[in-house]
């Protein structure tokens, strides 16, 4: 179990032999690789990014950022030069990884256009449109503010880019504030996600 544990590769791997074991289940119980198959899986794909994506995000906004007052000056490069900038590449590349899944999967079910107009192009009268559409906007502005806003300004507060102290000042203060309007918005959003997918409306 050691060899499995102790390597986050293998880890992963396994959590994946295991996936492949309740699909081979799913096979076995008549299940068909359809239409409906191939969403699921996108689907599945979907959140697993978007649970990289999110829960990165609440782990800057509740853990990292509200205890960096705390850490001793000499320990704060390790969090600013190695833990940082590893989060930041699994946080933006969950983020694209979400939104690039979740477009495919919204054109694959055929509402990608209704939600994306919210539901005007059908006249407002699929209330699950206008929700997923409420819910794919949020998350296209968080996906924008991660990509060019908050990495942006994070390169230059962790010194990835030249810059002097008080332009690296007021590029982590302008992250931390899109970084806390992804985590107000991250709320609503999920609340449109899942109610589209899971509220009877009408």
């Amino acid at each position: 179990m050691s060899a499995i544990l102790d390597s986050l590769r293998n880890t992963i791997i396994a959590g994946f032999v295991l996936a492949v074991v309740l699909f081979l289940m799913f096979i076995n119980w008549g299940g068909t690789l359809d239409h409906n198959f191939g969403a699921f899986i996108f689907r599945w794909f979907h959140v697993i990014s978007g649970v990289m994506w999110i829960g990165l995000l609440w782990y800057f906004n509740f853990v990292q950022i509200p205890n960096m007052g705390n850490i001793p000056d000499d320990q704060k490069p390790a969090i600013s030069k190695v833990i940082a900038p590893a989060a930041l590449w699994w946080f933006r590349w969950g983020a694209m990884a979400t939104i690039v899944t979740g477009v495919v999967l919204a054109a694959m079910n055929g509402y990608l256009i209704q939600a994306f107009s919210l539901g005007a192009i059908d006249g407002f009268a699929v209330e699950k449109h206008v929700m997923i559409g409420i819910g794919m906007w949020m998350g296209t502005i968080m996906w924008f503010n991660v990509w060019f806003i908050i990495w942006p300004n994070q390169k230059i507060a962790l010194g990835m880019v030249d810059a002097d102290a008080d332009a690296k000042g007021k590029a982590a203060a302008t992250a931390k504030a899109f970084s806390r309007i992804n985590t107000l918005l991250s709320i609503p959003m999920l609340f449109a996600m899942v109610s589209a997918q899971n509220l009877a409306f009408g």
